[in-house]
């Protein structure tokens, strides 16, 4: 896996198609009710250092499986907001290894000291998700985020640079979690 940054017009167009599929987009909130964003949107954000974006690929062969971000890197105050899509849906399992990758850029090259992030409550794998990553869950928004036209509470978590440390080894310890095809698997 690597994390690669977002400068060719291919992947800058590729990243905007799976923000804006509806399947991705019901989960997002890029401010202002935006959910999705445009090529020059996704272009202008790359180029700002509010935002910290990159492609995370799959192996083996580097294929880009997704995208993750740090977005409101506040440096006076020392945080930020990660997210992340999985834009390949058959590379499930890289996306947590790739905010982990992520997390440590935000703590050790950015001195982040906190970094937040929220799920809507229904969505059961991204809080897994975060709670494998460490984030500690801090609160709840109420009725906050629709879902045709229903509304759910998003739940807000946060991560300490010594709690990512922590997840990190944990992770490290267990086994891996993308699945390897009984074709692929090693005979004796």
């Amino acid at each position: 896996m690597a994390l690669l940054p977002i400068d060719t017009p291919e992947v800058i167009d590729l990243v905007s198609t799976w923000l804006s599929r509806e399947e991705n987009a019901k989960w997002l909130d890029f401010g202002n009710g935006v959910r999705s964003l445009t090529p020059a949107a996704l272009k202008i954000m790359t180029q700002r250092g509010l935002h910290v974006l990159r492609v995370y690929t799959a192996d083996p062969g580097n294929e880009p499986a997704g995208v993750a971000g740090l977005s409101n890197v506040d440096h006076r105050f020392k945080t930020a907001s990660a997210w992340a899509v999985l834009g390949v849906k058959r590379y499930g399992g890289t996306t947590t290894s790739a905010v982990s990758e992520l997390l440590t850029y935000g703590f050790t090259e950015l001195g982040l000291a906190a970094v937040n992030a929220w799920t809507v409550d229904i969505n059961t794998p991204a809080r897994r998700a975060l709670e494998r990553l460490g984030f500690k869950y801090v609160g709840r928004q109420r009725q906050c985020h629709y879902l045709d036209g229903e509304p759910h509470d998003r739940l807000l978590f946060d991560l300490l640079p010594r709690e990512h440390e922590e997840a990190q080894e944990r992770f490290r310890l267990q086994p891996s979690r993308i699945a390897i095809p009984r074709s692929a698997s090693s005979r004796t």
